[in-house]
């Protein structure tokens, strides 16, 4: 579609230089392909007229003929609205103008007939059309001959203000297609992949998305269109990964020796599941093999990731290599470490802390320990990352809970050694399949799904404010037979003063109901300095306080085995996935664990779902499934692997799941028979590819 990208919006009819200025800042379209790929988000049927009396407040969008029978500006100034009572042979409706209402008053005259289209609204028990499209019945004719189907799209507030309402957008793309009859749409896909598929044709497909001749024209160009978009997301990822592994050959380690055998016998505090067992199976063939690995561990919280971490990092040390663990934050680095410095002591190996606040006094015999090859094992943050940091022989690089980095921050530990080794990313966030297969489709993924034997299911339940006093004896009773509890406030940006200031009367609350000496009670929130926030955290940690108030700080990186009651204040402010996080702060020992989801009365029909899932299971991967379905995939740049900008236009990964398996086996069968995309009937692919990659920075050979 080179000559329609190089078409630009400003010379189409309809547009010039104002409206073009507005689509670019506003939906980032500049060409005539541009506005092609802005799909309807939803499909009214324009065949059908209601009347009056059939409207419920309810329904989305109706259609009704009728004429004016009375116009009426209210009001003055900016504040001014146009009423007109619309009759429909029967009964009336109100139809209201908010903006435009001079040119409206002076369209829209009493006495004639119009079909009145949009979204009914019930205000003071009467229905009104706020806005409505109003057409002659002429003009509405010829949307029935069309097939009926009308399309909406997305507009903004600063779009509607500019006068691209919906509608104009409809008539942007009618004038394109009228104006593209010269034009070729060359196919993006090569015609043996559209025969073997059943595949409509690319001009039809674009066609009938925007303007569709009936119902199966459209699934059909929504499957055509779905399909490419997902394909060609694949194809870029496995081509990369294809050509990382032609291009970087894998440190070789032979042996399993006697660091890994000595602990694997004598030091490991408890039985591996299952689970791990088989996840350290799938690790050794990776390392052993000769191919660099790049694998993705997902494990529920709790589930003993950090365990099988720290024994592939063994596998590193018996092959004489260092490894290194990079965390998110100085609170679980720092806890990272003293749990593998614990673990690994009996053994003698060297385990080492870098961070930010790491003391310059410290750095450079701990720089120079690492260059030299006696620190064997290095556990830090961010700070892993600077230049300064130089290892002796770097073989195994964990990345734990890997979403909080960037793809560019992982490509620099690949510089900190000459044959780039091997990389084992973890998290406790569990990803559906088909966010996986996006996301990270060019790793190989594995799932520890077991729990270590002897953790209890934790109880989560579910209480409104009006139940605080109950919530605080609970506690108290918690408290008095030793153990600990979590309250934990919402701060959903750093800079909601608001926030703040509710987390701080809670503190204050909480101190109130829980008074010194017989409590204590410690604060941690993400303003703090990172030492103040380390002593509160350690109080709490060491058992000293009994509650610990805090942000969403606390969703990676706490490990307090006595801690067996989370509350979540205002919980329908959080996502499922975010409640799920925090909740695994908890059931970290044997005794029974709970999580009390506190919130309003009035809750929306999708927080009373959100709160009824996670009462009902502890499963983090249904939990991620419901969550996509509810929210969507959100934005999946900065976290994808291969590079592919994933700004899909069409398909959805929440609902399009099988269509994704077909595009993957699809890529998967080209690249097998093509590896390289070189026989002529795939110069298609290889060039739509490259247009596609034009600008993105690849990062398809890192993990």
């Amino acid at each position: 579609m080179s000559e329609l990208s190089s078409k630009e919006l400003t010379y189409l009819p309809g547009v010039g230089p104002k409206k073009a200025a507005l689509l670019k800042s506003e939906i980032g379209a500049v060409s005539f392909e541009d506005m092609l790929y802005y799909f309807p988000y939803r499909y009214v049927d324009r065949s059908r007229f209601v009347k009056v009396r059939e409207i419920a407040s309810v329904l989305s969008f109706v259609q009704i003929k009728g004429r004016i029978v009375k116009s009426d500006l209210i009001g003055e100034g900016r504040s001014q609205r146009l009423s007109l009572q619309f009759f429909d042979g029967e009964d009336c409706i109100e139809l209201i103008w908010f903006k435009g209402v001079k040119f409206a008053a002076d369209k829209y005259k009493v006495g004639q007939e119009y079909v009145a289209f949009g979204k009914p609204t019930a205000f003071n028990g009467r229905l009104n059309i706020v806005h409505p499209e109003m057409e002659t019945p002429n003009e509405a004719a010829s949307k029935q001959q069309m097939g009926g189907l009308q399309g909406l799209y997305n507009t903004t507030e600063k779009m509607k203000s500019g006068f691209l309402t919906s509608r104009a957008i409809q008539k942007i793309m009618l004038n394109i297609f009228q104006a593209i009859g010269k034009y070729q749409m060359p196919e993006t896909l090569p015609a043996y992949l559209i025969e073997k598929y059943n595949l409509m044709l690319l001009c039809d497909a674009i066609s009938n998305i925007h303007f569709p001749k009936n119902e199966v024209a459209l699934r059909s160009a929504q499957f055509r269109l779905k399909l490419e978009e997902l394909f060609y997301i694949q194809l870029n990822i496995l081509r990369s990964a294809k050509n990382r592994t032609k291009r970087f050959k894998g440190l070789v380690f032979s042996t399993i020796g006697y660091y890994f055998n000595t602990f694997y016998k004598d030091h490991i505090p408890f039985d591996l599941t299952d689970a791990q067992k088989r996840v350290i199976r799938e690790i050794r063939a990776d390392v052993a093999s000769g191919k660099q690995m790049n694998r993705l561990l997902q494990g529920d919280v709790g589930s003993g990731k950090t365990l099988v971490a720290l024994m592939v990092m063994l596998m590193a040390l018996d092959n004489g290599f260092q490894a290194c663990l990079m965390a998110p934050t100085e609170i679980l680095a720092t806890q990272h470490h003293a749990s593998i410095s614990e673990m690994l002591a009996p053994l003698g190996i060297r385990v080492e802390l870098l961070t930010g606040s790491t003391k310059r006094s410290e750095r450079g015999p701990l720089l120079a320990s690492l260059a030299n090859g006696e620190i064997q094992i290095l556990v830090g943050t961010h700070a892993l990352l600077e230049d300064a940091v130089v290892f002796s022989n770097l073989g195994m690089v964990i990345i734990d809970e890997q979403h909080r980095f960037g793809v560019a921050q992982r490509a620099r530990l690949w510089d900190k050694n000459v044959q780039p080794p091997h990389v084992l990313v973890m998290t406790a966030t569990p990803i559906p399949r088909t966010l996986a297969m996006t996301m990270y489709g060019d790793l190989d993924v594995s799932v520890i799904d077991q729990l270590p034997p002897g953790r209890k299911p934790i109880q989560t339940i579910h209480r409104y404010e009006n139940n605080r006093a109950g919530l605080y004896d609970f506690l108290k009773k918690q408290i008095a037979e030793g153990r600990q509890a979590y309250i934990v406030y919402p701060l959903i940006q750093e800079s909601e003063k608001s926030d703040y200031q509710n987390l701080e009367s809670g503190f204050e609350l909480v101190k109130e109901i829980f008074p010194e000496p017989q409590y204590r009670v410690c604060m941690v929130h993400g303003k703090m300095k990172p030492a103040e926030k380390d002593e509160q955290m350690q109080l709490f940690a060491s058992g000293v306080a009994n509650i610990l108030v805090a942000t969403t700080v606390i969703e990676v990186g706490v490990n307090v085995p006595n801690a067996s009651v989370m509350v979540i204040e205002s919980a329908e402010r959080f996502g499922l996935s975010q409640l799920h996080q925090l909740r695994g702060r908890v059931g970290r020992g044997a005794n029974q664990s709970f999580c009390v989801l506190l919130t309003s009365l009035k809750l929306s029909t999708e927080s009373r779902q959100r709160m009824e899932i996670m009462t009902r299971t502890n499963d983090g991967f249904e939990i991620s499934e419901a969550d996509l379905k509810m929210r969507g995939p959100g934005d999946l740049d900065g976290t994808q692997q291969s590079g592919v900008a994933f700004n899909m236009k069409i398909a959805n990964l929440s609902t399009d799941g099988q269509i994704l398996q077909i595009a993957r086996d699809m890529a998967q069968k080209v690249l097998d028979e093509d590896p390289d995309l070189t026989l002529e009937k795939n110069y298609v692919l290889n060039k739509h590819l490259a247009s596609q990659n034009k600008g993105v920075v690849s990062w398809g050979v890192i993990s």
